[in-house]
């Protein structure tokens, strides 16, 4: 949890939803995790409104100005997240080879697909000053979400932390971020992918 950050007080757990949709509708293919049934591509509703309250109590006491996320599958957690902390929302767009926009930039490459891709905040809607929470669907390799923080930092502006809804633990993600100093969190960490099955840690 984030520093500052606060548990929920009530008798429900903010997560049961979330959790059982994993254990019964994702998918493992190989050492991949899919949750495109219902996170990141078709997106079951029912599950976001858990998923924002979560999100925003973990940013509760850090009052952030704005949410950044990145196209597409991080904007139904950001969208949630940010209308849960009133705050305005930011999705970097992705790009494929160079341009001539006047935008924050860098350039990732994703091992799973095997491309490369430029992500891009226009220098407009990230002025300096900013206290700035990221959140992001799925945290693996953490390459996407390093460079939302690059960005953030080089507009001038605070990373307050990361919050994913999904993590991976056995991958070098959080230690990627965490090296650049930075705080990380997760909704629903995976243990591991045995036997074509998504072990979760106990919450």
């Amino acid at each position: 949890m984030l520093p500052g950050a606060s548990a929920s007080k009530t008798g429900y757990h903010p997560l049961v939803l979330l959790r059982a949709a994993i254990e019964t509708r994702g998918r493992v293919e190989g050492d991949i995790l899919k949750v495109d049934d219902f996170l990141n591509h078709r997106v079951d509703l029912e599950l976001f409104p858990e998923i924002g309250e979560a999100i925003a109590k973990r940013f509760s006491s850090s009052q952030p100005d704005l949410v950044l996320t990145a196209e597409a599958s991080g904007i139904p957690p950001g969208f949630v997240a940010a209308q849960a902390l009133s705050v305005p929302l930011v999705y970097a767009k992705k790009y494929v080879g160079v341009g001539e926009r006047y935008t924050f930039a860098r350039e990732v490459s994703s091992p799973t697909k095997g491309t490369e891709y430029r992500v891009e905040v226009a220098r407009r809607v990230l002025p300096p000053g900013l206290r700035v929470a990221i959140v992001d669907d799925f945290l693996a390799g953490g390459r996407t979400a390093e460079a939302l923080g690059e960005i953030v930092e080089e507009a001038g502006c605070e990373v307050l932390g990361f919050v994913f809804v999904v993590e991976k633990t056995f991958t070098n993600g959080r230690e990627r971020l965490e090296g650049h100093g930075w705080a990380v969190d997760s909704l629903v960490r995976i243990a591991s992918l045995e036997n074509g099955v998504a072990v979760l840690e106990p919450e």
